[in-house]
């Protein structure tokens, strides 16, 4: 989620249906957090890689989850997992005629029940930012992709946090069953994606 998120929309038009209605939610509801313009275009054309299963954690209002399913392909199931029920319900609201979308109410471990996944986005927990890590072994298909959102994008090596490396972008930068790279998606903003390796044969 990020901060001030949904006022990036507001000189945005070209929105996918479901992006708006989840925009549209969020700014009812007074909810600033969501996923920016930029991810939420990565994650659409993301989306539509993914054959099977798309998880999310950290749900908000449903903006990231509305790129996701404006990218998925039919058939392809999307799960997200929110620890505020009030957001839940909210979010249900917005995919309520959408019935491969499934909002989960729970801390982000329970994303784990439903996997694995062709492509996960850690966007409420998992992330390791002063918290426990996902495992990719445990929740991504081989060749499935994760996406870790909001960071300052590097201008070092090793990327630094309040002058310090950063632990939890070089956890995923460098985790072995990974192969990963941060992208910027704004002069502000960058992502971590990863692809799960396959397992040596």
């Amino acid at each position: 989620m990020s901060q001030q998120g949904t006022n990036a929309y507001d000189e945005v038009d070209d929105l996918p249906p479901l992006v708006r209605r989840a925009v549209d939610a969020a700014r009812h509801h007074g909810f600033e957090f969501s996923c920016r313009p930029e991810q939420g275009r990565l994650l659409q054309v993301l989306a539509g890689g993914a054959p099977r299963r798309v998880g999310e954690t950290g749900t908000g209002c449903g903006v990231g989850l509305a790129w996701l399913a404006s990218g998925a392909a039919d058939g392809v199931s999307l799960i997200s997992v929110e620890r505020d029920p009030e957001l839940v319900a909210i979010a249900a609201e917005v995919f309520a005629d959408c019935d491969h979308v499934e909002v989960v109410h729970g801390d982000w471990q329970h994303i784990t029940d439903h996997g694995p996944y062709d492509l996960l986005v850690l966007d409420g927990g998992g992330q390791g930012k002063g918290g426990t890590a996902a495992a990719p072994v445990h929740l991504l298909e081989p060749g499935g992709v994760v996406v870790i959102d909001d960071f300052t994008p590097a201008s070092t090596w090793p990327p630094l946090y309040d002058d310090s490396p950063d632990l939890a972008r070089l956890h995923w930068l460098e985790h072995p069953e990974l192969r990963a790279t941060e992208l910027r998606l704004a002069p502000d903003f960058s992502v971590v994606v990863g692809t799960r390796r396959f397992p040596a044969s």
